[in-house]
């Protein structure tokens, strides 16, 4: 990976993932990056300063009331020298600060200072992580065109296990280095993508819905727009982020979602179907809360629209048609059977039994294709998704609607 001769400010908060950015740090140079550190009081008792001045190879910035510094004024001479700034680890601190756009200190100055674009490894404990003004405060800071990086998930220092680990050096390498050499080969190409569950209400507080996450989906929209798709992302509800440069529509039930999907389809190249819809809503939805009478309750079903179905076959202005099929048993039988049956082009199938798949962090695919199939194993679902992106524009490309699309 080469990123030679770009300049990048590494700022790291306090948190024992701090360890972790001295690595990061050595990959840069590795790499030929031209490299400044700058520390926060809080990450000084966490790494040294000696230490990450041999890494670097320059003097680490510590005080933003350093006199020999300010006499050049050196926070504005090194927020206008950076091409990036890469804070690692970001602590719910320092992200709950510069949310709100305080500069009480050397990093958040910079970041308020620089025209360049900011990346952020959160880094904190699971539940500091959960918590809603960390997500609202997350949220705006995307809004504003910071890059978050991660976090991952996993065994943590405090010893708690869920989201909220720095993502690992080699993967904020690759967000960087993604972010400088990003392929826009895309441009142009419409793409619709459905993803998460959809919610069934039974009466006011009462729903039928699924384990979906959504993650899949969301995945695919920002592997899309990655590489200069126009994306919009049809969502059910799931607790998620929407992808940067990504037209999310939320809805709530799979009629919502038919009635927006067959809307979206007809304005673009390709239609992917990856929302785990509910087949069947209840026939009548109480319009008070249902109390609790009888050792047994009743719930008519109807059946719901089939949206890829639908696409599949749709006679005038056909997408691209993409499924997904998440089965327990005779996975490929079953694909095989729905790609024909739906008229699809492609599907991707996943073998959900034991509750594999949902909600967690990696996933495979087996896919389908009229006269081909391929396996993409087992890997992270934002890998699995740019795998996938690349099956699908090489299947597309051999279309007649490619001729036209881009």
């Amino acid at each position: 990976m080469n990123l030679s001769g770009k300049r990048i400010v590494v700022g790291i908060t306090g948190g024992i993932a701090a360890y972790k950015t001295i690595e990061f740090i050595r990959l840069l140079r590795k790499a030929e990056a031209e490299v400044r550190v700058v520390l926060t009081p809080a990450a000084e008792e966490f790494v040294t300063p000696l230490t990450l001045q041999a890494i670097s190879g320059h003097a680490v910035s510590q005080s933003l009331l350093d006199p020999q510094a300010e006499l050049a004024m050196g926070h504005i001479e090194l927020a206008k020298w950076a091409q990036a700034i890469v804070i690692a680890p970001a602590s719910a601190d320092f992200i709950a600060r510069f949310s709100v756009g305080m500069a009480n200190d050397l990093l958040s100055t910079l970041c308020l200072a620089t025209s360049s674009p900011i990346f952020l490894a959160p880094a904190m404990n699971q539940q500091m992580f959960a918590q809603q003004i960390t997500q609202q405060n997350l949220t705006a800071l995307q809004e504003r065109g910071v890059v978050l990086i991660g976090p991952n998930s996993g065994f943590q220092a405090c010893g708690d296990v869920g989201a909220g680990r720095m993502s690992e050096p080699e993967e904020i390498l690759t967000a960087l280095s993604d972010f400088f050499y990003q392929d826009q080969d895309l441009q142009g190409l419409n793409v619709a993508i459905t993803a998460g569950p959809t919610r069934e209400p039974i009466d006011p507080v009462r729903y039928i819905s699924n384990y979906s996450s959504g993650k899949m989906g969301f995945a695919l929209a920002e592997a899309f727009a990655k590489r200069g798709a126009n994306v919009t992302l049809i969502s059910g509800p799931v607790n998620l982020i929407s992808p940067k440069n990504v037209n999310r529509i939320n809805v709530i039930s799979a009629q919502e979602m038919w009635h927006i999907a067959l809307e979206s389809a007809v304005k673009n190249h390709i239609f992917i179907g990856c929302a785990a819809v509910a087949d069947y809503r209840v026939a009548k939805v109480g319009e008070q809360k249902i109390k609790k009478s009888e050792a047994e309750m009743q719930l008519k079903l109807i059946k719901n629209p089939d949206i890829i179905a639908d696409v599949g076959h749709l006679e005038e202005k056909r997408p691209f048609t993409v499924g997904f099929a998440a089965e327990t048993q005779h996975v490929a039988d079953y694909a095989k059977d729905k790609l024909q049956r739906k008229n699809l082009d492609m599907i991707c199938a996943n073998d959900v039994s034991n509750g594999q798949v949902f909600n967690a962090e990696e996933n495979a695919l087996q896919l389908f294709w009229k006269g081909g199939s391929k396996i993409l194993a087992l890997k992270s679902k934002k890998e699995l998704a740019a795998d996938l992106v690349d099956e699908i524009i090489e299947q597309y490309r051999k279309t007649s609607s490619f001729l036209t699309a881009l």
